[in-house]
């Protein structure tokens, strides 16, 4: 392909795979490039509580569903945005569906007199698609998940011994040499050799 230049790039658009959503239902388009605190705002201000002006009081939700969805590096962007989203507002249903979507690049020659025609690239992107729901969801659906507190998984996994350890680590064994023994490497240290040598000249005396 050094031959070519890609000109343009078009995806395709992808159904989405919630066909029983009511009228009206927010969708969230999180794209790869796209700072994370934008569509988050968008979807805690469709989802969290309304107040009412000066009193406190709620007016009620300003929706009970809304669905997150991305292509490419924006999966796992629409994930986070998902957790942040039920973990600011809590009891919120979720139902995850993967699929793949289509985006065909089209390449021109570098050199319109080369001979070369333009070649038409489709390639699958991987795409999610994120329901956050306040009513119940079926759960018999693949990936579903129930609204839960994550702090439960923490406490599981310290009951079953799984957790953190603490208190102080155990210094290793140093590598050097002991008092009078041999030097690094297991070779004599110079003490050693000066001792043989005085006893191999006594004994030749």
């Amino acid at each position: 392909m050094e031959n070519y230049r890609k000109t343009r790039s078009v995806e395709l658009p992808s159904v989405c795979p919630f066909p029983a959503l009511p009228p009206h239902t927010p969708e969230v388009r999180v794209r790869g490039g796209s700072k994370i605190r934008h569509p988050l705002r968008f979807a805690l201000s469709h989802m969290e509580e309304r107040r009412a002006g000066g009193g406190g009081a709620t007016e009620g939700h300003a929706c009970r569903q809304i669905v997150l969805t991305a292509s490419g590096k924006g999966v796992s962007k629409a994930i986070t945005c998902a957790e942040m989203v039920k973990r600011r507002v809590g009891g919120l249903h979720q139902l995850t569906q993967l699929q793949f979507s289509t985006v065909e690049e089209v390449w021109d020659p570098l050199e319109a007199t080369g001979g070369l025609d333009s070649l038409t690239v489709s390639r699958n992107l991987p795409n999610i698609w994120i329901l956050l729901s306040r009513d119940t969801l079926d759960r018999s659906q693949p990936g579903y998940q129930e609204p839960g507190r994550h702090d439960n998984l923490w406490a599981h996994e310290e009951e079953q011994g799984g957790g953190p350890r603490s208190g102080p680590k155990r210094k290793k064994a140093g590598g050097g040499a002991a008092r009078g023994g041999s030097g690094r490497g297991g070779r004599p240290s110079r003490e050693s050799k000066d001792r043989s040598k005085l006893t191999v000249d006594v004994k030749s005396t």
